[in-house]
């Protein structure tokens, strides 16, 4: 029974999907800005907020996974869970690679920062946390699925912080599928506690920095 529950955790909280939870929860959830002069997520047009969501799923779920079942298929990767450290690197790349072409699509075709500053850096903190697990799996296994809650977590704290009127009990349901996320690698012995403490807490600090700074840590030409 609890292996079958730490499984079915897993897939629930594939670390592809945590952005779209994190986006679903802030965009349909009323909020309210601190600074007026901000543009409201959950005021945006409703229109405009489906094309958002579609964007940010295809990138960072669906065309991701459908690039990890085709290494799969080639055997490129063993598994599509992933379980060898050598074998970590590509996927990572893949992800890498999607969160940047995201990130760039936004900066290119909505200039200026025409939209609220999280579709920009949310998929920036994606590819950035993405890109120091690739250099740290050199000497562990860094969980991704901690990495995806760390990225959940961190997005809602810079998100909160930032709001007048806020909804706490969605941070706290956060870090709670954080810890089921966490326990159920481990319980699966996927991960080593270093590997998902590790993988959770440098996400967390690298996406609220992101969320929380930008556009400020951007260097502008």
């Amino acid at each position: 029974m609890k292996s079958a529950l730490s499984h079915f955790f897993s897939w629930i909280f594939l670390p592809l999907l945590m952005p779209t939870y994190g986006l679903l929860l802030t965009l349909y959830i009323p909020s309210e800005q601190i600074y007026l002069d901000k543009d409201s997520l959950y005021l945006l047009n409703p229109e405009l907020k489906k094309q958002l969501l579609y964007l940010f799923f295809t990138f960072s779920a669906l065309a991701p996974g459908i690039s990890f079942y085709a290494l799969h298929k080639r055997q490129i990767i063993s598994t599509i869970d992933m379980e060898n450290q050598r074998e970590r690197n590509i996927p990572l790349m893949i992800m890498f690679a999607y969160c940047l072409v995201l990130y760039l699509m936004f900066v290119f075709k909505a200039p200026n920062n025409v939209l609220p500053k999280y579709f920009y850096a949310l998929p920036l903190s994606g590819a950035i946390v993405t890109g120091s697990f690739m250099f740290i799996n050199r000497w562990i296994k860094i969980s991704m699925h901690a990495g995806g809650a760390g990225i959940l977590v961190g997005y809602l704290l810079a998100f909160a912080k930032q709001q007048a009127q806020f909804e706490f009990w969605i941070i706290v349901a956060a870090i709670l599928a954080s810890g089921v996320t966490i326990a159920s690698r481990l319980y699966l012995n996927k991960h080593r506690p270093i590997e998902v403490y590790t993988g959770w807490s440098l996400a967390v600090f690298i996406t609220f920095i992101c969320n929380d700074l930008y556009p400020f840590i951007v260097v502008k030409g």
